[in-house]
């Protein structure tokens, strides 16, 4: 009998036994067990335009999100160097940590771990699970590192994990690697816009959120295969 028709076939007897186990901490027992890999499409994006480039596994751990953890921050990130310097860094297994996401200063964006993936960003194992990150390409304390670019291709992409999972857009969901609890990070620092930024994500949330109900294809839903 498979591991997964135990899992189940004991869920069910726990529910028929009074304690009432829900069917969906069944899902996120089942993708918590040792072995248990959910297929994967090679090269796939959750975010339309994102050009995908794998970062170490050593960087990051399976997972089934938000089946298994609930997915509720967008944590913004700044590199301290250049796109590729970044980019080299989170496919190093020596590096111990990557991004979701890596923003460039023209815009352009590559995904290096998928959403449904725990990314090591955070230097908190809670808010790794429960976040997706996004790097930005630049310096702290160079304020000429934001640019517009940069600034409306992140919106749109937080945008776009906001809605999928249902996150508000505000600074209590959206933030900076600085305020996550235990790290020793100042990132994004002073010069970052956040009333420019939530504005530009609300704008493209609000844009998306209409091209949905015209059913124009955007991408929505759980991150697939």
């Amino acid at each position: 009998m498979s591991r997964r028709a135990v899992l189940v076939g004991g869920g069910v007897a726990v529910v028929g036994g009074g304690v009432g186990l829900a069917w969906d901490e069944l899902s996120r027992l089942w993708w918590r067990t040792p072995g248990v890999d959910r297929p994967r499409e090679p090269g796939a994006v959750d975010f339309a335009g994102a050009r995908r480039t794998a970062a170490s596994p050593a960087n990051w751990r399976r997972a089934d999100r938000p089946y298994d953890y609930r997915v509720d921050r967008v944590v913004v990130h700044v590199t301290q160097c250049s796109f590729d310097e970044a980019v080299r860094l989170f496919k190093d297994p020596e590096h111990r940590a990557a991004s979701h996401y890596v923003v460039g200063k023209d815009g352009r964006v590559t995904q290096m771990i998928r959403e449904l993936d725990v990314a090591f960003h955070a230097g908190n194992r809670a808010y790794n699970e429960r976040s997706v990150g996004i790097e930005h390409e630049g310096w702290v304390e160079r304020p000429e590192s934001f640019t517009r670019a940069m600034y409306e291709a992140s919106a749109r992409l937080t945008a776009r994990v906001c809605g999928r999972y249902g996150i508000p857009v505000d600074r209590e969901h959206i933030i900076g690697h600085v305020e996550v609890p235990g790290t020793d990070h100042t990132d994004p620092g002073r010069f970052w816009d956040w009333p420019r930024y939530l504005a530009l994500v609300r704008r493209a949330r609000t844009a998306q959120a209409a091209g949905e109900h015209d059913g124009d294809g955007a991408h929505g839903g759980r991150p697939k295969g």
